[in-house]
């Protein structure tokens, strides 16, 4: 009986202890980061503090969503501190311990959240190895996320593609224009053709008519231009996609996942290429689109910044049927099903 006891006694523990372990993984997994939360909380201090410092608006609100996990980790929550700024030899207020590259490591400590926003402004400029940073346009925060991870500001090997996967995802790239909405444009004053693709600043315009994909952009345009609040270019002659890469600093996947391409693509001359992900919808406005002769679902996809999917999902296609000129596309919601062509 002493063994058998003993035994019992040993299986409800082990039972007690699992039931412990499984509440305390739901209780930590349960539900997902609120980007949009943060956002709205921080994001008219990021765009000061950029107008004050220049650093990119986008990248702080990215480097405060991952470091603080969205306002959520202990370091945020118990020392204000959402960007993981350590004591350093020149730090005179307050700190606080904690477990990091090596157990019980000195961070700083603030009275507000705002406070670590000034201070992570201030730090990157008055620190030596940031200061080529500074050298770089405010809207260019891939530039930026990359240097951040060249000077050190973090150990994970992949913290530039996360910072620029963060401020993509959320369209925080819209804040280092200084705008507070992502729905505002910079040429929102100039009235929009209703199927062109507007540039990013207010110089002449190109038509892009919505049957030609390949149209020719006249020389005065800016090269980045916008469609769907999407940057993208129009490749020159000549261009291939390494001097493309280069020319913008992507990563060899980047305009092939963008764009759905294979990754043996060649470039062609008047071709739409896309420099961010495209959407899952066109803009508001943009309901539905008029095929026009050989136009396949692809170039209206590209046409409207709009992910190839998507397209497919929302006019109950398989992948490869072909299309009938004047056939109506759905580019927003899904055809209604006794919807005819």
């Amino acid at each position: 009986m002493k063994k058998e006891g003993i035994l019992f006694l040993l299986t409800l523990l082990i039972l007690l202890n699992s039931c412990r372990s499984s509440r305390t993984a739901v209780t930590t997994s349960y539900g997902e980061p609120n980007a949009a939360a943060y956002i709205e909380k921080y994001r008219d201090l990021a765009v000061n503090e950029m107008k004050r410092t220049g650093i990119p608006a986008s990248i702080t609100l990215a480097q405060g969503m991952i470091e603080s996990d969205f306002g959520r980790s202990t370091l945020s929550r118990e020392a204000n501190n959402h960007f993981g700024i350590k004591c350093h030899d020149d730090w005179t207020g307050p700190t606080i311990r904690h477990n990091d590259d090596r157990r019980n490591e000195c961070f700083r400590k603030y009275a507000r959240p705002e406070d670590s926003f000034y201070d992570h402004s201030d730090f990157l400029k008055s620190t030596t190895r940031y200061s080529f940073l500074f050298d770089l346009s405010s809207s260019d925060y891939k530039a930026w996320a990359r240097g951040l991870k060249k000077a050190g500001y973090a150990t994970n090997p992949d913290y530039a593609n996360m910072l620029i996967r963060k401020i993509e995802e959320n369209n925080l790239y819209y804040y280092d224009r200084g705008f507070l909405t992502p729905e505002k444009t910079v040429t929102e004053s100039v009235p929009a053709k209703p199927d062109s693709l507007k540039p990013v600043v207010e110089e002449p315009q190109a038509e892009v008519p919505v049957s030609n994909v390949t149209a020719v952009v006249q020389s005065r345009v800016p090269r980045i231009m916008e469609n769907n609040r999407i940057q993208y270019i129009i490749v020159k002659e000549g261009e291939t996609i390494e001097s493309i890469e280069k020319d913008f600093e992507l990563l060899k996947w980047e305009i092939t996942r963008y764009n759905e391409l294979d990754s043996d693509f060649t470039p062609a001359s008047g071709q739409i290429l896309y420099l961010q992900p495209k959407r899952d919808r066109a803009e508001p406005g943009k309901e539905i689109h008029i095929t026009a002769q050989g136009e396949t679902l692809y170039t209206i996809s590209q046409i409207y910044g709009v992910k190839l999917k998507k397209l497919y999902e929302y006019n109950l296609m398989v992948e490869g049927e072909e299309l009938v000129p004047g056939q109506k596309i759905w580019l927003r919601t899904i055809k209604p099903v006794n919807q005819q062509r």
